[in-house]
């Protein structure tokens, strides 16, 4: 659906592929939306993808992979195929070459884009086999798929994606296009100066390799005032570091304990699909009105689609003043790629040194001393900023009652839209 005329950001080199349909997109003022379906059988995935082709908003089709092929045991994926084991997504790896044909069979990757979503800190037999398939569009990184989600260790993750941006860039040519989930660390509780920064460093490490179109994600939290402001540092620092490549902000419907009720999952979606419209992000990534009670259905999964599109209809853009959270990421940027020759690198020294440092991630190689607060007004602040360079915003929590805090947290958004 057609949204408030804007001025799209234009890429300085040519794109084809999936970078080109959202440019499309962003000049028809349509913000794309898309879900993260993903279903173990053939059959279902592609049941799934054609409902979301035809759903009517502009929309970008979803494979989401399964835990075992996201964490490299791809026997152990192809055992559940054959013994019809319930899996939680599509094991493209493990499946065979006459089941991922008839996942793709007739469809038009052109008209219409399908992402394949994965969660893996070693990418590279993911890509291989995207590759062999005709599928160029992946997401992910090293430190977003590293941290959070594995044991491995961050030099390994860094490595592993080095050499799957390489595959990726040489496989998929002017067609390649890479999404950082580095603006959706945890989901939750890390403060937004983090999240745009490792989402512009993500995207310059996938530079680094030969990707030459790319997206930067964030992560939706407790502001929309704070969000706004976010998202405007995101493309100010995209614009000076990512010159002469294809990019392009995604924002994601919240990620952490979401509302119960219908009326407030369904506020809360609609609260995202404004702030993407307003913000002038070019796609976002929608979540259903049931996500706190079970997986959602196709049904529901088109909903949510629909609901969202509706609501970005005729949302004006604004323009809020630049503020705290370009200075976070900015001097988080600068710090990091002083550090060394390569980006990849200087990542993995970030970390050493706690100059980067996400909350509550209890990584090996995260030093997890930094922690956050909510404010009356909702604002995300740092608690504790460890070795980070940044002021610390708000005071720390009473002794004894930091619990009971981070739960109360955890559950803002949810008490919030549920109590409307």
């Amino acid at each position: 659906m057609p949204q408030t005329p804007h001025t799209p950001h234009t890429p300085q080199t040519q794109t084809s592929g999936f970078g080109a349909y959202v440019a499309e997109a962003a000049r028809r003022d349509e913000l794309v939306v898309q879900s993260r379906m993903g279903f173990a059988s053939p059959e279902a995935m592609r049941a799934g993808l054609d409902a979301v082709r035809d759903a009517g908003p502009r929309v970008v089709g979803t494979i989401t992979l399964d835990s075992f092929t996201r964490t490299g045991q791809f026997l152990r994926a192809g055992r559940a195929i054959a013994t019809g084991e319930s899996l939680n997504g599509y094991p493209l790896v493990s499946h065979s070459a006459a089941n991922n044909s008839l996942l793709l069979r007739g469809l038009d990757l052109a008209a219409f884009p399908v992402q394949v979503r994965h969660g893996s800190p070693r990418p590279q037999e993911i890509f291989r086999t995207m590759l062999r398939f005709g599928l160029t569009v992946s997401e992910g990184g090293p430190v977003s798929y590293c941290l959070p989600y594995s044991r491995v260790p961050l030099r390994e993750s860094i490595d592993a994606w080095a050499e799957g941006c390489r595959i990726l860039a040489d496989g998929g040519e002017d067609a390649a296009h890479l999404e950082t989930f580095g603006g959706c660390m945890l989901g939750q509780l890390c403060p937004p100066g983090l999240l745009v920064a490792l989402s512009v460093l993500e995207c310059l490490f996938f530079a680094e390799h030969g990707i030459r179109s790319v997206s930067l994600s964030y992560a939706q939290q407790t502001n929309p005032q704070q969000d706004r402001d976010a998202i405007l540092a995101l493309r100010t620092l995209a614009g000076k570091h990512l010159g002469g490549i294809d990019w392009h902000v995604v924002l994601y419907t919240f990620m952490g304990v979401y509302p119960k009720s219908t009326d407030g999952a369904t506020a809360l979606l609609r609260g995202s699909a404004e702030l993407a419209a307003t913000s002038g992000c070019e796609r976002l990534i929608v979540k259903t009105t049931v996500e706190s009670q079970r997986i959602p259905t196709i049904a529901e999964n088109v909903a949510a689609l629909r609901i969202a599109a509706g609501a970005a209809y005729g949302v004006p853009r604004s323009h809020p003043p630049r503020s705290e959270v370009l200075r976070e990421a900015s001097a988080l940027i600068d710090a990091t790629l002083s550090l060394k020759a390569t980006v990849g690198d200087s990542l993995h020294e970030a970390f050493r040194l706690g100059i980067l440092d996400v909350p509550y991630c209890l990584h090996q190689d995260n030093r997890n001393r930094t922690r956050t607060s909510i404010d009356s007004n909702g604002f995300l602040r740092w608690a504790s900023s460890g070795d980070m360079p940044l002021p610390v915003q708000s005071a720390p929590d009473e002794p004894g009652g930091a619990a009971d805090r981070l739960l109360q947290m955890l559950s803002y958004n949810q008490y919030r839209f549920d109590a409307l």
